[in-house]
């Protein structure tokens, strides 16, 4: 049976500016035929075992050729896969989707072309560009840059571009940029319009340069400004000196590594997202039921739940394998009745008040020392005391309670494991200097990661690391990172993901900005 191809548009780069449907697609795709302008991220909504194969293309060399591209669509197609093949910004704009859905349809084959966000007037509106405006523009024209000189005069009458719209934006017309700007003054363009140039916009790398038809080309040759980027000529281009929003965000500029569990990275990403950064998802840790073995041991202690005095509860990890477990023994927080409740920070207390319990929060210091420091007064020697918990958690607390006298179980009742993932993209990255800070909210996540580069092959991972700082959420993980000798600490406040945002935004403010005006 003959599957089906899509040929999506993947937007300008920020890899929320997908639509709906793109996204839709991508979660039903068998393969995925992706270029160097579709995000990395967006692959993250594939389904295991998708093949992804990569055909992106520089201006100097090509992965495949395009007419190589041509025909794996149809070969996939051919096996009964659903495909979707991803491409930078609109397909139906210098995409070369008319080509791709030709052969397509010489061969009988089913496909559809979903729209993007065009990058020629997106990644603009990122620099603080609207490429129309009321009282400067009320036309633009998209053309492209990148054929030879020859071939731009065969296709492009100057006379008639340069007068014709009020906007005109060329795409992929860097290396042409003298070219395009003296056959622009040359038709009658004054020297002194305004001219835009925007790399990667959008993207953590976004970067922007603004001349006139004049200087443009000295500027862009003096600072080596290198493709891809939008080229934006007109009027329009004075608006940014008001408008540019994105480059005023707090994390603007910055690709931050996510190095948390998949389930409990969203809010840290979120975060990162809406302050301007770029966040990378990579999760390096894992938290699974213990094996059947240890179980055991959690029935026992569930069934003695009256016996205890106190339970503390150190983690939203540890609420949640809790009530888990609990749940699965028949029982409810009735059982909880005999004992007193201490959860170690917000996020935790807040985990156990969705179950209806009101603990006592610890809120100052957010690890177990705190524990010891607020509650050391009403600990008695000989009450029996639970800690649920992780398996990797420190022995520093239960050690504490027993030299105080008291019977403690400490009970591990889940796992945390490394994930097999892999993930070549990020390897590129940290070579190429692309990820500007890692966060660690624990120990593991920094042993982990470590770990899992060496896994991939890097030979010294805290080598690759040293471009980035890591950015710590308490002083132990510091500690932890410290010791395995990553540089350019940065250590929230408080042991919680909106303190540990406050202090990457505090990093960033020394940072340098990159958009040349």
């Amino acid at each position: 049976m003959t599957g089906k191809v899509y040929l999506v548009g993947a937007g300008p780069g920020d890899a929320r500016l997908i639509t709906v449907k793109g996204k839709d697609c991508l979660e039903q795709a068998d393969a995925v035929v992706y270029d160097r302008l579709a995000s990395p991220r967006l692959l993250r909504w594939l389904q295991p075992g998708v093949q992804k194969i990569y055909v992106g293309k520089l201006p100097d060399r090509h992965t495949m050729k395009q007419e190589e591209i041509n025909q794996l669509l149809v070969d996939l197609a051919l096996e009964g896969k659903t495909v979707v093949r991803l491409k930078g910004g609109d397909p139906t704009i210098f995409g070369r989707v008319g080509e791709e859905a030709e052969l397509l349809y010489k061969h009988g084959i089913p496909f559809e072309i979903v729209p993007g966000i065009t990058s020629s007037i997106s990644v603009p509106a990122y620099a603080g560009i609207p490429v129309t405006h009321r009282d400067l523009a009320s036309s633009l024209s998209i053309i492209t840059g990148h054929e030879s000189p020859d071939k731009l005069d065969r296709m492009i009458q100057w006379d008639k571009v340069t007068h014709a719209t009020g906007t005109l934006i060329f795409m992929m017309g860097v290396a042409k940029i003298g070219y395009i700007s003296r056959q622009l003054m040359l038709h009658g363009k004054p020297p002194e319009t305004p001219v835009a140039l925007i790399r990667w916009g959008t993207r953590a790398e976004q970067d922007t340069l603004v001349g006139t038809l004049q200087d443009i080309e000295e500027k862009v040759n003096a600072l080596r400004f290198e493709p891809p980027a939008v080229i934006v000529v007109g009027e329009v281009v004075h608006q940014r000196s008001r408008l540019k929003w994105s480059e005023q965000l707090p994390l603007f500029g910055k690709r931050i590594l996510v190095t948390r569990s998949r389930k409990q990275e969203s809010l840290l990403v979120k975060r990162i997202e809406e302050l301007g950064g770029e966040p990378y998802e990579f999760p390096v840790i894992e938290m699974v039921m213990p094996s059947p073995g240890k179980l055991q041991e959690i029935s026992r202690a569930l069934e003695q739940l009256q016996t205890y005095a106190w339970v503390f509860f150190t983690s939203v990890n540890g609420v949640e394998y809790f009530f888990r477990h609990l749940n699965a023994s028949g029982q409810d927080i009735r059982s909880l009745a005999e004992a007193r409740i201490a959860a170690v920070g917000p996020a935790t207390g807040a985990a156990l008040r969705e179950r209806g319990i009101a603990a006592e929060v610890l809120e100052s210091r957010f690890q177990a020392e705190g524990l010891i420091d607020a509650f050391a007064g009403e600990l008695q020697p000989g009450q029996a005391v639970l800690l649920p918990r992780g398996d990797l958690a420190r022995d520093w607390l239960p050690g504490q309670l027993r030299d105080m006298g008291l019977q403690v179980t400490d009970l591990p009742i889940y796992e945390t494991v490394m994930p097999e993932e892999e993930d070549e993209e990020l390897l590129r990255l940290l070579q190429e200097g692309g990820i500007h800070a890692v966060t660690f909210t624990s120990s593991s996540t920094v042993t982990h990661l470590l770990a899992m580069l060496e896994r991939m092959g890097v030979q010294s991972p805290v080598q690759l690391l040293e471009g980035a700082a890591a950015a710590c959420i308490g002083p132990i993980t510091a500690d932890t990172a410290q010791q395995a000798g990553l540089k350019g600490l940065i250590l929230a406040k408080e042991a919680t993901i909106e303190s540990l945002v406050e202090a990457l935004c505090e990093w960033n403010k020394d940072e340098p900005r990159r958009f040349r005006d």
